[in-house]
């Protein structure tokens, strides 16, 4: 047996301080979404942050990873999402700035995902992705035109859904369940952003909102947290 198909099978172990922080986290995400769901905004200001926070430290704590290059991009692409999230909480209308946050950590996501495997240029894989993309897109246009975001929330569905793609692609190269977490972690930022764009646009979601889009948004991070390494002490 190979060196290399020795660790593709290896799975993701973590320590007592990891299994602590990953506990707290999803403790504080459970109160951002009950304190979102009951209107509580001053315990939202606080949970929403400290949860990504929690996470972040969670990234930090791993180790046995497949280079430093990612697990640092990984870890910066969870501090410009900790970002993006107090951009959409701070009063007045930043909704694009925290966009553009979002949008910056995807780019340093697919960077740390090529960064491992290369490039993925296989096609054939991206065209659910895409099919997707045209459907979202079709649905959304109008809103977003009529809100004046059209442009820049093609350009964010473009990135999001190419991040996507090369973590599809990083799995298939690498083969190692840290880059299964990742992929399954991609696959649900675009389940999280698509039901924050449909209840901003299309739909008043109402009291599922928060339950449906951080229900699906913490659990995104956190996947994606965990593919730095192999090992969290």
């Amino acid at each position: 047996m190979t060196e290399a198909s020795e660790i593709q099978r290896q799975p993701i172990k973590f320590g007592a301080l990891s299994i602590i922080l990953t506990a707290m986290a999803v403790l504080a995400a459970s109160g951002a979404i009950t304190a979102e769901f009951l209107e509580v905004e001053g315990l939202t200001f606080i949970l929403k942050p400290v949860t990504m926070a929690l996470i972040i430290l969670v990234a930090f704590l791993s180790y046995d990873k497949p280079t430093a290059v990612y697990k640092w991009a990984i870890i910066v692409g969870l501090v410009f999402s900790l970002a993006g999230d107090i951009l959409l909480m701070l009063p007045g209308d930043l909704f694009l700035n925290g966009l553009i946050s979002f949008a910056l950590a995807h780019v340093i996501y697919t960077f740390a995902f090529v960064n491992v495997g290369g490039f993925y240029s296989n096609w054939k894989a991206a065209i659910p992705l895409l099919l997707f993309g045209i459907f979202m897109a079709t649905v959304l246009w109008q809103g977003l035109q009529d809100d004046g975001m059209l442009i820049p929330a093609m350009v964010y569905l473009v990135i999001i859904l190419v991040m996507a793609w090369q973590s599809f692609g990083q799995w298939r190269q690498t083969g190692e369940t840290r880059s299964w977490l990742a992929f399954i972690g991609a696959m649900l930022f675009i389940a999280s952003d698509s039901l924050l764009a449909i209840n901003r646009w299309i739909y008043d979601l109402e009291n599922l909102a928060p339950i449906l889009i951080l229900g699906t948004y913490y659990p995104a991070q956190w996947l994606i947290g965990q593919s730095a390494g192999r090992k969290h002490r």
